[in-house]
């Protein structure tokens, strides 16, 4: 028995989706175990194109046990509208295959209002949140007055809880934010709708982790968003709600760190970021442009534009570090196909000096500049790769370079979108 945890390296959007659905066909059961359907995982499956917000990326294999773990926040609407989805697609999201934390923290309608609230007051000086309502649901869970799927089973709970939560919340809303404030009636009817619907899929998670540990079945750990964005290791403020870090699978599942056994890292082949905040590599000309065009650089979630430039290895080391990496997926090679040189950033200088690990500071990051060695580029596709010796000398220089600057081997390379574009050096589960 084997279990892997799964975690972003960069700013998110490293192609997880992906790598957790090849992963999943030696997996017996799949858990989220952070986050909320602010994060955007696509598959793309002999040519057909899957997204998802919350459910776990196994969900398109057959027979696979799916879970959202106690450390995800879940949007009741959000989740029923992506059963739905699946389900359109020919995916029968089974309540005996799938199941969601009893201990899972919900997302109400003014959590959403008070994200975008809040996001409208900083103005320029907002962190580019995706208005869901992910960070306030956070904090309710942090001051002990979150709602939970369990309390949608326990209609005076529930209602008892909602009726402290807007006294709370719509004072906040009409007094500090001069905002819209919600009905008690019409949020506890809506919910008690949805409450029918999720009923049979509501579980002990952890107890199901627990048993299938017993009987020997493996299981794999899904992260959403990056470690960057890890809200103490990543560049605070300008990160998401949750802990992203490899640690916070046991955590937000349910089970305790001696069963995790394999961290693997996903790893884009340069760097991406949505949203604001620091970016040190970031490339506002024609090779940024480029990145951004053929590597369809737009948020699954939002929709919005990804901000893109040059590796960083400064930032993956410290993703190794943080996580304690055992190996990395490497993913969007052929992004780089076209390009003549690729330049890697190995360091940062900042007034005069070199900086090789990430500093603690974001004012600080703001002021570095990248230190770039040059690597020559391949010039030819690497779509048709089926292994190492099909590389060209180029692309696999390119790969042992950014092994040497992290620290950390290449054990998955993906080159291109589809499922069977995908090399398997080591198998994390073996």
């Amino acid at each position: 028995m084997s279990n892997v945890v799964i975690v972003g390296t960069q700013w998110g959007d490293e192609g997880k989706g992906k790598i957790v659905d090849l992963l999943t066909e030696f997996a017996d059961a799949v858990v989220r175990f952070q986050g909320g359907h602010n994060a955007g995982h696509t598959l793309v499956i002999q040519g057909k194109k899957y997204v998802l917000h919350l459910i776990p990326s196994g969900i398109v294999r057959a027979n696979k046990l799916c879970l959202i773990g106690n450390g995800v926040v879940v949007d009741p609407g959000a989740l029923i509208e992506e059963i739905q989805h699946l389900a359109e697609l020919g995916v029968a999201v089974n309540s005996n295959l799938f199941k969601v934390s009893a201990q899972a923290n919900l997302i109400m309608p003014y959590h959403r209002e008070l994200d975008i609230a809040r996001e409208k007051r900083k103005g320029k000086g907002k962190i580019g949140t995706t208005g869901r309502g992910i960070g306030p649901a956070y904090e309710d869970r942090a001051a002990r007055r979150g709602i939970r799927m369990s309390d949608l089973l326990n209609r005076q709970i529930f209602e008892a809880k909602l009726r402290d939560n807007l006294a709370y919340h719509n004072f906040m809303l009409e007094n500090f934010y001069n905002a819209a404030t919600f009905s008690f009636e019409a949020i506890r009817d809506e919910t008690m709708r949805m409450a029918a619907v999720l009923a049979p899929y509501i579980e002990d998670v952890g107890q199901l982790l627990h048993q299938a540990t017993r009987n020997g079945q493996c299981i794999l750990f899904e992260g959403a968003q990056g470690t960057m964005l890890d809200v103490e290791h990543g560049t605070y403020p300008f990160v998401t709600s949750s802990n992203t870090v490899a640690g916070n699978a046991a955590i937000g599942s349910g089970v305790g760190p001696t069963a995790l056994h394999h961290v693997l890292g996903i790893t884009k082949a340069y760097t991406t970021r949505v949203g604001s905040g620091p970016m040190p590599t970031e490339l506002n000309d024609s090779i940024g442009e480029h990145l951004s065009r053929v590597g369809h650089e737009v948020g699954a979630t939002t929709g919005r534009a990804r901000r893109c430039g040059w590796f960083d290895a400064v930032v993956v080391r410290h993703a190794a570090r943080t996580n304690g990496l055992t190996s990395m997926a490497l993913t969007k090679m052929d992004v780089l196909d076209e390009l003549e040189t690729l330049r890697v950033c190995v360091a940062y200088e900042r007034n005069g000096s070199r900086i090789k690990d990430m500093p603690s500071d974001p004012s600080v990051l703001e002021m570095c500049e990248p230190i770039y060695e040059n690597l020559p580029g391949w010039k030819t596709s690497l779509s048709q790769a089926k292994c190492l010796e099909d590389l060209p000398p180029e692309a696999l220089a390119y790969i042992r370079k950014l092994e040497e600057l992290t620290g950390v081997r290449v054990s998955i390379l993906s080159t291109g979108p589809d499922r069977d574009q995908t090399m398997v050096l080591e198998n994390p589960f073996l």
